[in-house]
């Protein structure tokens, strides 16, 4: 039922400008939920991170450990049901037995999913400890408080040339790999936010600015693409390195595939032609 403990960053979740998979069907008036339990996984997912159990990039790195052919195979929510359910095992919140004793019994007796079970020591509704809805409030506020903090000066500013790192960490990351490499210019600073990368695996939070980077369409995708194609991709600052004027007057047209910023093994210079040997004038030349 429950999934290895192995990530990928660089899995099958990370499907931006990939091909193989099909159209993306667009469903007319979806609902929000498509299901009840939908909903209700909604909800508990929200009331254990309210409880500070975990937090969304933990969240989200968990669903990256999904096996190929499952993730692929899952809905939305069953994403979600997959990562709350290794989480709660994870920070030892729950046995994996106690879910599968649960999820046993309910399907012998699927009636009984409308029953309420309460637990040993269950809080009141009218609790608000720090596991009560109070605590998302307040966790939402603290991050609020923090996109506006004046102390964390922003590297770069709206206009800026910059260049998406090409890197390929092992755990879970937020810069996609369509964009690894290539340039952009700052269009706005959305403010400052945990970094993604450290939150996701308990290593700090390390706040950073985190920017709307705009992208040539043909950058990216290939000098084919229409020349007034953008993209815009939000990014943090330890994805970004400032760019080098020679280099971004190249990335005007055909994609770059060589920075002289850093990318290894790669350099701006334009390949130098053969120059020829000259023999001295004939004397009927002078």
């Amino acid at each position: 039922m429950f999934g290895e403990a192995r990530e990928s960053v660089n899995g099958v979740h990370d499907m931006g400008g990939m091909h193989g998979f099909g159209p993306v069907v667009r469903e007319r008036d979806e609902p929000v939920f498509h299901a009840d339990w939908e909903r209700r996984m909604f909800a508990l997912a929200l009331a254990v991170m309210g409880s500070r159990s975990f937090n969304i990039d933990e969240y989200r790195r968990t669903i990256e450990r999904m096996p190929p052919a499952r993730y692929l195979a899952a809905s939305y929510y069953e994403r979600w049901l997959y990562a709350l359910e290794n989480l709660l095992i994870e920070k030892g919140v729950v046995a994996g037995a106690e879910i599968e004793v649960v999820v046993a019994a309910l399907r012998a007796h699927p009636s009984s999913a409308t029953t309420k079970v309460a637990a040993k020591g269950e809080a009141s509704s009218h609790d608000h400890t720090e596991s009560g809805p109070g605590a998302l409030s307040e966790a939402l506020v603290g991050e609020r408080s923090l996109r506006r903090d004046q102390s964390f000066h922003p590297r770069f500013k709206p206009g800026d040339s910059v260049l998406a790192r090409n890197v390929n960490p092992e755990g879970h990351t937020r810069i996609p790999r369509y964009a690894r490499g290539h340039h952009g210019t700052i269009f706005r600073d959305w403010g400052v936010f945990v970094f993604p990368d450290t939150h996701a695996h308990g290593a700090g939070a390390k706040p950073q600015h985190c920017y709307a980077v705009e992208f040539d369409g043909r950058e990216l995708w290939g000098g084919d693409h229409p020349a007034a194609e953008r993209i815009y991709i939000d990014l943090w600052e330890d994805y970004l390195e400032a760019a080098t004027t020679d280099a971004q007057s190249l990335s005007r047209g055909a994609p770059v595939h060589s920075l002289k910023s850093g990318a290894k093994g790669r350099s701006t210079k334009r390949p130098r032609k053969p120059v020829e040997k000259k023999t001295a004038p004939a004397s009927h030349d002078t």
